[in-house]
Protein backbone atom coordinates (compact mmCIF):
# COMPACT_ATOMS: atom_id res chain seq x y z
CA UNK A 1 0.00 0.00 0.00
CA UNK A 2 1.75 3.55 -1.02
CA UNK A 3 0.18 6.29 0.93
CA UNK A 4 1.21 9.83 -0.52
CA UNK A 5 1.61 12.68 2.83
CA UNK A 6 2.37 15.51 0.20
CA UNK A 7 0.19 16.37 -2.32
CA UNK A 8 -0.90 19.74 -3.40
CA UNK A 9 -4.40 20.67 -4.13
CA UNK A 10 -4.06 22.81 -7.27
CA UNK A 11 -7.56 24.46 -6.47
CA UNK A 12 -9.42 27.07 -9.01
CA UNK A 13 -9.05 28.88 -5.74
CA UNK A 14 -5.29 28.48 -5.67
CA UNK A 15 -4.96 29.78 -9.32
CA UNK A 16 -7.56 32.26 -8.75
CA UNK A 17 -5.50 33.75 -5.37
CA UNK A 18 -1.83 34.06 -8.04
CA UNK A 19 -4.49 35.52 -10.94
CA UNK A 20 -5.91 38.42 -8.76
CA UNK A 21 -2.26 39.10 -7.41
CA UNK A 22 -0.66 39.22 -11.11
CA UNK A 23 -3.94 40.97 -11.61
CA UNK A 24 -4.73 38.49 -14.49
CA UNK A 25 -7.95 36.92 -15.58
CA UNK A 26 -7.67 32.95 -14.01
CA UNK A 27 -8.01 31.35 -17.22
CA UNK A 28 -4.79 33.67 -18.54
CA UNK A 29 -2.93 32.85 -15.56
CA UNK A 30 -3.49 28.90 -16.09
CA UNK A 31 -3.13 29.21 -19.51
CA UNK A 32 0.56 30.96 -18.76
CA UNK A 33 1.70 28.56 -16.35
CA UNK A 34 0.70 25.42 -19.16
CA UNK A 35 -1.42 23.50 -16.74
CA UNK A 36 -4.95 21.53 -16.60
CA UNK A 37 -7.76 23.99 -15.39
CA UNK A 38 -8.95 21.98 -12.31
CA UNK A 39 -12.85 22.96 -13.19
CA UNK A 40 -13.69 22.72 -9.80
CA UNK A 41 -13.29 21.29 -6.28
CA UNK A 42 -15.28 17.97 -7.43
CA UNK A 43 -13.96 17.75 -10.65
CA UNK A 44 -9.84 17.65 -9.53
CA UNK A 45 -10.57 15.43 -6.39
CA UNK A 46 -12.14 12.97 -8.89
CA UNK A 47 -9.23 13.27 -11.29
CA UNK A 48 -6.43 12.93 -8.32
CA UNK A 49 -8.48 9.34 -7.46
CA UNK A 50 -8.52 8.64 -10.98
CA UNK A 51 -4.45 8.94 -11.21
CA UNK A 52 -4.47 7.52 -7.77
CA UNK A 53 -5.69 4.18 -9.21
CA UNK A 54 -3.71 4.41 -12.17
CA UNK A 55 -0.45 5.07 -9.90
CA UNK A 56 -1.26 2.37 -7.40
CA UNK A 57 -1.82 4.82 -4.84
CA UNK A 58 -4.25 4.01 -2.15
CA UNK A 59 -4.33 7.38 0.14
CA UNK A 60 -2.96 10.61 -0.17
CA UNK A 61 -2.85 13.72 1.90
CA UNK A 62 -3.86 16.98 0.16
CA UNK A 63 -2.88 20.50 0.60
CA UNK A 64 -5.01 23.55 -0.21
CA UNK A 65 -2.24 25.86 -0.89
CA UNK A 66 -3.23 29.11 -0.01
CA UNK A 67 -4.60 30.32 2.86
CA UNK A 68 -8.62 30.58 3.17
CA UNK A 69 -9.12 27.52 0.41
CA UNK A 70 -9.18 25.21 3.36
CA UNK A 71 -13.38 24.59 2.01
CA UNK A 72 -11.91 23.17 -1.20
CA UNK A 73 -9.98 20.20 0.26
CA UNK A 74 -12.85 19.53 2.82
CA UNK A 75 -15.33 19.79 -0.52
CA UNK A 76 -13.11 16.66 -1.71
CA UNK A 77 -12.38 15.00 1.20
CA UNK A 78 -16.13 14.90 1.61
CA UNK A 79 -16.17 13.36 -2.23
CA UNK A 80 -13.60 10.71 -1.36
CA UNK A 81 -13.00 10.49 2.32
CA UNK A 82 -11.71 6.65 2.28
CA UNK A 83 -8.99 8.25 -0.16
CA UNK A 84 -7.92 11.85 0.50
CA UNK A 85 -6.60 13.07 3.75
CA UNK A 86 -7.45 16.81 3.99
CA UNK A 87 -4.38 19.82 4.95
CA UNK A 88 -4.76 23.49 4.51
CA UNK A 89 -2.05 26.48 4.74
CA UNK A 90 -3.09 29.30 7.25
CA UNK A 91 -1.42 31.92 8.14
CA UNK A 92 -1.78 32.58 12.01
CA UNK A 93 -1.18 36.54 12.52
CA UNK A 94 -4.76 36.96 10.74
CA UNK A 95 -7.71 37.60 12.93
CA UNK A 96 -9.84 34.94 11.89
CA UNK A 97 -7.15 32.04 12.30
CA UNK A 98 -8.46 30.09 15.11
CA UNK A 99 -11.52 30.51 14.12
CA UNK A 100 -10.41 28.88 10.58
CA UNK A 101 -8.85 26.12 12.17
CA UNK A 102 -11.97 25.39 14.40
CA UNK A 103 -13.78 25.30 11.43
CA UNK A 104 -11.76 23.09 9.27
CA UNK A 105 -11.05 20.51 11.68
CA UNK A 106 -14.85 20.27 12.36
CA UNK A 107 -15.41 19.39 8.54
CA UNK A 108 -12.94 17.23 9.02
CA UNK A 109 -9.30 18.10 7.83
CA UNK A 110 -6.94 16.65 9.24
CA UNK A 111 -3.41 19.07 8.93
CA UNK A 112 -2.45 22.89 9.55
CA UNK A 113 0.01 23.84 7.49
CA UNK A 114 2.19 27.02 8.67
CA UNK A 115 4.85 28.26 6.18
CA UNK A 116 6.48 30.98 8.76
CA UNK A 117 8.76 32.40 6.06
CA UNK A 118 5.91 33.46 3.55
CA UNK A 119 4.05 35.24 5.90
CA UNK A 120 6.98 36.54 7.46
CA UNK A 121 5.99 35.49 11.04
CA UNK A 122 8.22 33.90 14.48
CA UNK A 123 7.71 30.12 15.49
CA UNK A 124 7.76 31.85 18.56
CA UNK A 125 4.94 33.83 18.33
CA UNK A 126 2.39 32.91 20.70
CA UNK A 127 -0.37 33.51 18.26
CA UNK A 128 1.43 30.03 16.89
CA UNK A 129 0.88 28.49 20.43
CA UNK A 130 -2.51 29.28 20.09
CA UNK A 131 -3.10 27.62 16.84
CA UNK A 132 -0.93 24.22 18.40
CA UNK A 133 -3.26 24.47 21.27
CA UNK A 134 -6.38 24.09 19.51
CA UNK A 135 -4.92 21.15 17.19
CA UNK A 136 -3.72 19.73 19.94
CA UNK A 137 -6.78 19.91 21.51
CA UNK A 138 -9.10 18.09 18.96
CA UNK A 139 -8.92 14.51 18.73
CA UNK A 140 -8.30 11.28 21.48
CA UNK A 141 -5.10 12.52 23.34
CA UNK A 142 -3.86 9.19 22.61
CA UNK A 143 -4.03 9.02 18.90
CA UNK A 144 -0.45 10.69 17.74
CA UNK A 145 0.28 9.01 14.44
CA UNK A 146 -0.61 11.41 11.52
CA UNK A 147 -3.74 11.14 9.24
CA UNK A 148 -1.78 9.85 5.79
CA UNK A 149 -0.16 6.60 7.60
CA UNK A 150 -3.27 4.63 6.27
CA UNK A 151 -5.25 2.49 8.50
CA UNK A 152 -8.35 0.25 9.00
CA UNK A 153 -11.47 2.35 7.48
CA UNK A 154 -12.60 4.62 9.80
CA UNK A 155 -9.93 4.51 11.97
CA UNK A 156 -9.98 7.89 13.70
CA UNK A 157 -6.38 9.62 13.43
CA UNK A 158 -5.05 12.77 15.75
CA UNK A 159 -4.54 16.05 13.69
CA UNK A 160 -1.21 17.23 13.40
CA UNK A 161 0.59 20.53 12.22
CA UNK A 162 2.88 20.49 9.25
CA UNK A 163 5.11 23.15 9.40
CA UNK A 164 7.93 24.57 6.38
CA UNK A 165 11.35 25.23 7.42
CA UNK A 166 13.97 25.79 5.58
CA UNK A 167 14.18 26.77 2.16
CA UNK A 168 11.01 28.32 0.21
CA UNK A 169 10.18 28.23 -2.96
CA UNK A 170 7.09 28.24 -4.80
CA UNK A 171 7.34 27.25 -8.69
CA UNK A 172 3.90 28.65 -9.58
CA UNK A 173 5.21 32.07 -8.53
CA UNK A 174 8.33 32.13 -10.05
CA UNK A 175 6.14 30.99 -13.86
CA UNK A 176 4.06 33.88 -12.99
CA UNK A 177 6.40 36.57 -12.65
CA UNK A 178 5.45 37.01 -8.67
CA UNK A 179 7.57 38.05 -5.97
CA UNK A 180 8.76 35.90 -3.31
CA UNK A 181 9.69 38.27 -0.58
CA UNK A 182 10.36 34.80 2.09
CA UNK A 183 12.13 35.29 5.20
CA UNK A 184 14.15 32.20 5.57
CA UNK A 185 15.62 33.24 8.83
CA UNK A 186 11.29 32.47 10.42
CA UNK A 187 11.76 28.59 9.20
CA UNK A 188 14.43 27.32 11.24
CA UNK A 189 13.38 23.32 12.75
CA UNK A 190 15.23 24.43 15.97
CA UNK A 191 12.34 27.36 16.70
CA UNK A 192 9.57 24.38 17.08
CA UNK A 193 11.70 23.15 19.96
CA UNK A 194 9.61 25.19 22.93
CA UNK A 195 6.36 24.39 20.97
CA UNK A 196 6.81 20.41 20.14
CA UNK A 197 7.60 20.38 23.94
CA UNK A 198 4.70 22.25 25.17
CA UNK A 199 2.53 20.13 23.25
CA UNK A 200 4.03 16.64 23.44
CA UNK A 201 0.97 14.71 21.77
CA UNK A 202 0.57 16.97 18.72
CA UNK A 203 2.21 15.28 15.72
CA UNK A 204 4.26 17.88 13.91
CA UNK A 205 5.87 17.35 10.61
CA UNK A 206 8.86 18.94 8.37
CA UNK A 207 8.44 18.27 4.86
CA UNK A 208 11.29 17.95 2.90
CA UNK A 209 13.92 16.47 5.54
CA UNK A 210 13.97 20.25 6.52
CA UNK A 211 14.29 21.63 3.33
CA UNK A 212 18.34 22.69 3.66
CA UNK A 213 18.25 22.57 7.58
CA UNK A 214 18.76 18.92 8.27
CA UNK A 215 20.88 18.79 10.77
CA UNK A 216 18.74 21.16 12.55
CA UNK A 217 15.38 18.91 11.58
CA UNK A 218 17.61 16.31 13.31
CA UNK A 219 18.33 17.50 16.33
CA UNK A 220 14.99 18.62 17.17
CA UNK A 221 13.14 15.15 15.75
CA UNK A 222 16.46 13.83 18.31
CA UNK A 223 14.98 15.26 21.87
CA UNK A 224 11.17 15.31 20.13
CA UNK A 225 9.29 12.11 19.41
CA UNK A 226 6.74 13.92 18.55
CA UNK A 227 8.43 15.26 15.29
CA UNK A 228 7.70 13.63 11.84
CA UNK A 229 9.53 13.89 8.76
CA UNK A 230 8.78 13.73 4.57
CA UNK A 231 11.00 13.02 2.00
CA UNK A 232 8.83 14.83 -0.76
CA UNK A 233 9.81 16.99 -3.42
CA UNK A 234 13.37 16.30 -5.86
CA UNK A 235 15.04 17.31 -2.46
CA UNK A 236 17.42 19.63 -4.67
CA UNK A 237 18.28 21.31 -1.20
CA UNK A 238 21.09 18.91 -0.92
CA UNK A 239 23.04 21.22 -3.17
CA UNK A 240 23.55 23.17 -0.15
CA UNK A 241 25.07 20.45 2.06
CA UNK A 242 28.10 19.53 -0.56
CA UNK A 243 28.83 15.77 -0.72
CA UNK A 244 25.68 14.30 0.93
CA UNK A 245 23.98 11.79 -1.46
CA UNK A 246 20.16 11.42 -0.41
CA UNK A 247 21.09 7.56 0.45
CA UNK A 248 22.91 9.36 3.22
CA UNK A 249 20.26 11.88 3.80
CA UNK A 250 17.60 8.63 4.43
CA UNK A 251 20.07 6.46 6.39
CA UNK A 252 20.72 9.28 8.99
CA UNK A 253 17.01 10.60 9.09
CA UNK A 254 16.02 6.45 9.86
CA UNK A 255 18.82 6.22 12.40
CA UNK A 256 17.44 9.24 14.11
CA UNK A 257 13.74 9.53 13.81
CA UNK A 258 12.94 5.61 12.88
CA UNK A 259 10.50 4.22 9.89
CA UNK A 260 7.26 5.44 11.83
CA UNK A 261 8.40 8.97 12.12
CA UNK A 262 9.83 9.28 8.40
CA UNK A 263 6.29 9.61 5.65
CA UNK A 264 6.68 9.43 2.12
CA UNK A 265 5.54 12.25 0.09
CA UNK A 266 6.40 13.00 -3.15
CA UNK A 267 4.99 17.32 -3.73
CA UNK A 268 3.28 15.76 -6.26
CA UNK A 269 0.60 19.15 -7.60
CA UNK A 270 -0.06 19.74 -11.14
CA UNK A 271 -1.81 18.30 -13.97
CA UNK A 272 -1.23 17.09 -16.39
CA UNK A 273 1.36 15.66 -15.05
CA UNK A 274 -0.14 14.25 -11.98
CA UNK A 275 1.16 12.30 -9.80
CA UNK A 276 5.30 12.72 -9.64
CA UNK A 277 6.44 9.02 -10.26
CA UNK A 278 9.58 9.66 -10.48
CA UNK A 279 9.95 11.01 -7.01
Amino acid sequence: MICDAHVHFFSPGFFGTLAAQRGVATSDAIRHLGWDDPISPDALADRWVAEMDAQGVSRAAIIASVPGDEDSVADAVTRHPSRLVGYFMLDPTQESAENRVVRALERGLRGVCLFPAMQRYSLHDERVGRIAGIVAGFGPASETRPPAEGGPSGAVRRPILFVHCGVLSVGARAKLGLPSPFDMSKGNPLDLHTLALRFPSLPIVIPHFGAGMFREALMLADVCPNVYFDTSSSNGWLKYAPGLTLEQVFESALAVVGPERLLFGTDSSFFPRGWHRAI
